[in-house]
């Protein structure tokens, strides 16, 4: 694995994930973030995800449906060798440094992964300032949900050692890292990522070509909307929408806890978007509203303790 230092840029409900997950697995961690601010909000992640980790572990001594494929290959361990990943998860939680230095996050970086929020124009100012910082060999990624990584390459000073990078929620237990490059990726840098996407305990999925969403939020996205829709046009409660999906199909979520994990910032980001959203008599507009009343009342998902649930 050539990648030994990795830098996660911005500290959100995915970024704090990866930044964990990949101090988990051994690399050498650093998280970059915008202010002072960003980094006390950052801080209570880690140590929830910290948590998380030990509880679930813990768990998997007498539960083995505790199992989570991005801890470990095998659902059979020792308690010794349970033991040893809990001392791995409190090691990654020491060891992540947080930062708002571009000199000090980006020196010696081997991988970045940007984490910032679903803003062009943000994504394109972070890009432009970073790529004065970065190594030669420097490979970058975006987790970005929604945008294409063409619309940005040129950005980084190095668009053929830059592509994107696509988590799920929950990467401990939803371990899928989706590799998508753009015409000018070089496939060298490709099979890079893939490679280091299975060192940290993912399955890597390989897309062929650019696609707006992926293939998780391709399909995930439009169930999101069409949720925010009823609950924005008042058709139905957030429980009740969700009860609907769960007993009709089977899933473990509805769409609404869901959000709440991806956070409801993100999701107004997201419909944000849409030129429409500024027109307060159509749906965009009224799932934009909707979003902003409850983000405007610190409800901002699962992160902030209360969304369209409480979770504390």
């Amino acid at each position: 694995m050539d990648f030994k230092n990795i830098v996660i840029a911005g500290g959100g409900v995915l970024g704090s994930q990866i930044a964990y997950q990949t101090a988990f697995k051994g690399f050498n961690v650093k998280v970059w973030l915008r202010s002072e601010s960003s980094i006390e909000r950052t801080k209570p992640k880690f140590e929830r995800l910290k948590n998380i980790y030990l509880e679930t572990l813990e768990a998997m001594k007498t539960n083995p449906a505790a199992y989570c494929h991005g801890f470990t290959d095998s659902n059979n361990l020792s308690d010794k060798e349970i033991d040893a990943l809990k001392e791995q998860a409190v090691k990654a939680y020491e060891n992540i440094e947080l930062t708002t230095s571009y000199q000090e996050a980006f020196k010696g970086v081997d991988f970045v992964i940007e984490c910032i929020a679903e803003i062009p124009a943000e994504k394109i100012a972070f890009y432009e300032e970073m790529a004065k910082h970065l190594p030669e060999d420097a490979v970058v990624a975006t987790n970005s949900s929604t945008l294409l990584p063409s619309a940005f390459a040129e950005y980084t000073g190095r668009p053929e050692k830059y592509l994107a990078l696509h988590f799920a929620n929950e990467i401990w237990r939803a371990n899928t890292a989706e590799v998508m490059g753009h015409a000018g990726t070089e496939q060298k840098y490709f099979d890079k990522v893939v490679e280091f996407v299975d060192a940290i305990g993912m399955v890597p999925l390989k897309l062929n070509k650019e696609q707006p969403g992926y293939i998780l939020n391709s399909m995930l996205v439009p169930l999101l909307n069409a949720a925010q829709a009823l609950l924005a046009t008042d058709v139905a409660d957030p429980e009740t929408i969700d009860k609907t999906w769960k007993l009709a199909t089977g899933a473990p979520m509805g769409p609404f806890q869901i959000l709440d994990i991806v956070g409801l910032t993100t999701a107004y980001n997201i419909n944000s978007m849409n030129p429409e959203s500024q027109n307060m008599e159509s749906l965009p507009g009224k799932i934009s509203a909707m979003l902003k009343k409850y983000i405007d009342e610190g409800k901002t998902g699962i992160n902030s303790g209360e969304g369209f649930y409480k979770y504390k």
